[in-house]
């Protein structure tokens, strides 16, 4: 038996009312462009839009002129997608609350998650988005996943609740002196004042 081995988001595909809505909350309210627009190949009576998140893969909305935005909470049972996380920059995500107030769109205000800041708040359909900024940059070479799991390790260590700023501190020199080569016998901290 053997794995079916990821590489990656490749894109997801959301469920939007019409044509419109969705190209004016992708496009005009999250900032990604709209690259690519056909019929779903699979229903006839539905458009199938293309977004770009910002790193090149896609959002897709299946499409539906008959379909009207209810802006009420999308389930949350078992099986259901709670809410997509949109990466952002720092200072990106230090306007979000304004432009949300700007439109007058309700949100959960600036929410600290230890490793990472974020907001949310729903798209015109009820879903639930997440924008997120990191609060590390990962070393050369590396991922943010390398920086979570190292940052996992020093958290469990530590005996902590949550992954914290010193968690994400440590994780990032673990992997400097595991991935980064130096000339010095001794890596050890020092104090030269």
């Amino acid at each position: 038996m053997r794995k079916i081995q990821s590489q990656g988001i490749h894109h997801i595909t959301l469920m939007g009312a019409d044509r419109q809505t969705s190209i004016d909350f992708w496009e005009g309210v999250m900032g990604m462009p709209f690259i690519f627009d056909q019929p779903n190949l699979d229903d006839p009576d539905e458009g199938h839009l293309y977004f770009d998140p910002g790193d090149g893969r896609l959002i897709t909305v299946f499409t539906n002129e008959t379909r009207k935005p209810v802006h009420t909470r999308t389930p949350t049972d078992a099986g259901c997608v709670h809410h997509l996380a949109i990466n952002v920059s720092l200072a990106s995500f230090r306007q979000i609350e304004a432009r949300l107030n700007d439109r007058g769109i309700r949100h959960s205000g600036h929410k600290d998650r230890g490793f990472m800041d974020s907001i949310y708040f729903k798209d015109p359909l009820g879903f639930l988005i997440e924008c997120a900024c990191y609060k590390f940059e990962p070393p050369a070479g590396c991922t943010n996943a390398d920086v979570m799991i190292e940052a996992h390790k020093a958290r469990v260590k530590a005996g902590d609740y949550n992954i914290q700023e010193i968690h994400l501190a440590d994780a990032i020199e673990t992997l400097v002196e595991r991935t980064q080569g130096t000339l010095s016998q001794d890596r050890s901290p020092k104090n030269p004042y």
